[in-house]
This record gives C-alpha cells, sequence and structure tokens, in this order.
C-alpha cells in the first residue's frame, strides 16, 4: 500500500468518526425504517408469522457500484457507518432504487449523485436478497468502466461522502486491514475480479 493512500484514508477516518451519540424520539410515521407483522399460511398446512422490514416508501432494494476509472484505479467512497466498529465505512458508491426506477439508471445516478463521476459502460455482476428473513429488499451489483468526473457531488442534506481511488490490490489488503467490512463492497470485489485482472 502507497503510504500516502493510506494516510490520506486515515485523515477521511478520523475526521469522519464520531463524536458522541444521542438517542432521539421520533414519531413513527416519520422513520424511514418500519416493519409489518404477517402472517404465511404454508402449503403444508402450517402458519408462520414474520416481520418484513420496510425503507422508506419502497421495499429497499438497492444498487451498489463499483467505480474503475480510465487509468484502472478504482473509486472508493468513505462515509460515516456509524453502527459499525470503525464508525466509518470504506466501500463503493451505492443507495435505493426509487419507485419506478430501473436498477441500472438507479446504478448511474447514485454514482454520480456522490461522486461527480460516469462510466461509459456499466456492467450488472450479481444480484442478491440483502435481508430475505425480513426484507423484499432485492440488491444489484455493479461495475462502471472507464469513469471520469464530469460533474460535483449532488448529496442529499445528510450524506457526507469523500472519495479516493485505489489499485484492485491495495483494496484488497484494506479488506485484510479491516477498513472494507460491508458485504456490498466484498461481494463486489469478490465478482469484479474477473474484469479486473483483464
Amino acid at each position: 500500500m502507497r503510504k500516502e493512500k493510506l494516510e490520506e484514508l486515515k485523515g477521511y477516518l478520523e475526521e469522519l468518526k464520531t463524536i458522541r451519540k444521542k438517542q432521539v424520539e421520533v414519531d413513527s410515521s416519520k422513520k424511514f425504517l418500519q416493519s409489518a407483522v404477517y402472517d404465511f399460511t404454508l402449503s403444508n398446512g402450517r402458519t408462520i408469522r414474520r416481520e418484513q422490514l420496510i425503507k422508506g416508501t419502497n421495499n429497499g432494494s438497492a444498487v451498489i457500484v463499483m467505480p474503475v476509472l480510465k487509468n484502472g484505479e478504482i473509486l472508493t467512497i468513505i462515509e460515516p457507518r456509524v453502527f459499525t466498529e470503525l464508525g466509518v465505512g470504506v466501500g463503493f458508491p451505492a443507495g435505493y432504487v426509487e419507485k419506478g426506477e430501473e436498477s441500472s439508471a438507479a446504478a448511474l445516478r447514485e454514482l454520480r449523485e456522490e461522486t461527480g463521476y460516469v462510466p461509459e459502460e456499466i456492467i450488472e455482476l450479481a444480484s442478491f436478497y440483502q435481508d430475505e428473513g425480513c426484507s423484499s429488499a432485492f440488491n444489484r451489483i455493479y461495475l462502471g468502466l472507464n469513469c471520469r468526473k464530469m460533474y460535483d457531488q449532488d448529496l442529499d442534506e445528510s450524506e457526507i461522502v469523500s472519495y479516493m481511488t485505489f489499485t484492485y490490490d491495495e483494496l484488497l489488503e484494506l479488506v485484510n486491514l479491516g477498513y472494507i467490512k460491508g458485504c456490498n463492497s466484498l461481494l463486489a470485489l469478490e465478482k469484479a475480479k474477473t474484469y479486473i485482472k483483464k
């Protein structure tokens, strides 16, 4: 790992770490996460009760984009992930698919909003249920090829996103060092290795 890259990453981690946590009461109708309880009758005659997690006004389906620049480096984002051990996440641009939006369009939108980068080509690498025991959210991982900076970031008010580039091997080193722990990013790295090694 290039020492200056690791130092830059550590700077972002220090800048975005949580220094205080305070629980607040919010009207349940204004919460992003909701749940609903259902009884399901199975074909064998048994009935089981399950609670479904609902995210926002949609089912919580999301996209993850692994952006590869023209020089072969991979764009990563660093953002607060306050419920994790580090309190900061290192991974790839991601976000929810809006109602009526195609997942590939959501991937392009999220990449542009979070980084200002646009790919020449986008390839779907994998799809999976995030929490199939309590959610119908279906996620898709995309590889964005030959990305270039074309816009400024366009973040939501509550978003704080910094970004850096690394080589594929440096990202694997960040996994080994414990900086990349999110399953979405780990799966993206694994699924993209065939394309990256070409």
